[in-house]
């Protein structure tokens, strides 16, 4: 099997920063970043910052990359993808992976498209509270990947390889049976609190306590249940409770990454979320009309947010 030795990063957000900085403290990795023009630059000038400790690593345009690598690691946000992930052909060779944190459905398929579906693993982020504020990005729990095939019934190859590198890096992760069910479960997770918590400007801790706030959670996470019925996605009642045990550890003082975009007065992934949930819905017959309200609110908030 061939161990990973060489890793780049697509994406220096509050996620992409973080495993950034994991990666780069181990050793045996030859770690960069991948950005094109003044982000380059700045990249280059100003380094990541996580968790206080400033660190650089080198940035590459993809046009210039010398070789291909073992591993990309796609950390950007929905809106950045079409631009960004064209054009890194240099950059891929026959035994290239590429990991998608993104959060949404679609994000495997786009890049699957360019470089195709076999170079692509399944990808969810969870538990992680990484914040970033005026360029620093802060965490103190890491939360953990869920990673593979869709199927992981069986472990392939690609993904032993990459089992392998997270665990030298120290990086949580685990490899579920059915891949597909996690990326609906983390799907149906941020339609719901995320987008409420965008909404209302409220962060976990409100949803640990006011029975209103997680009446709209929850309605907005039911409407994802029926969809993925019609998708043959098996997620029932029972997995609301799971969430709901989960968001209970979470901290109080702790934001979504929806509310943390509208705070800055970032773009946020809206259409991701209860956009997709919308289309789906005409697509299926169902009604969404908690995330039809979602998406024009949420529309509106990024207009007159910051």
């Amino acid at each position: 099997m061939h161990e990973i030795e060489s890793v780049a990063i697509l994406g220096a957000g509050a996620m992409g920063a973080t495993l950034a900085s994991r990666v780069n403290a181990t050793p045996g990795f030859s770690t960069f970043l991948i950005a094109r023009g003044d982000r380059r630059d700045r990249l280059t000038k100003t380094g990541l910052t996580v968790n206080g400790e400033t660190f650089f690593l080198p940035v590459i345009d993809p046009a210039q990359a010398p070789a291909p690598v073992d591993l990309i690691l796609v950390g950007l946000k929905h809106h950045h993808l079409p631009e960004a992930v064209p054009g890194l052909d240099r950059l891929v060779g026959p035994e290239t992976i590429f990991i998608s944190v993104m959060n949404g459905l679609d994000s495997e398929t786009t890049i699957g498209s360019l470089y195709g579906r076999d170079k692509v693993l399944m990808c969810v982020a969870v538990g992680i509270d990484a914040l970033r504020q005026e360029g620093k990005v802060t965490y103190t729990t890491l939360g953990k990947l869920q990673f593979g095939e869709a199927d992981n019934t069986q472990i392939s190859d690609r993904v032993a390889r990459v089992q392998s590198a997270l665990d030298h890096a120290g990086i949580p992760h685990e490899t579920p049976a059915d891949m597909l069910r996690v990326l609906w479960w983390k799907f149906m997770v941020n339609v719901g609190v995320n987008q409420a918590s965008a909404m209302m400007r409220a962060p976990y801790g409100v949803f640990h306590t006011s029975p209103d706030a997680r009446a709209v959670m929850f309605g907005l996470m039911r409407e994802v249940l029926a969809l993925a019925a019609c998708e043959g996605i098996h997620l029932e009642e029972p997995d609301l409770a799971a969430w709901d045990a989960f968001l209970q550890t979470l901290s109080p003082q702790g934001k979504t990454s929806m509310l943390q975009d509208i705070d800055a007065g970032r773009k946020t992934e809206v259409e991701i979320f209860a956009g997709k949930a919308v289309e789906l819905g005409w697509t299926h017959g169902i009604p969404t009309p908690m995330n039809e309200m979602a998406l024009h609110v949420i529309r509106t908030l990024e207009i007159n947010a910051g």
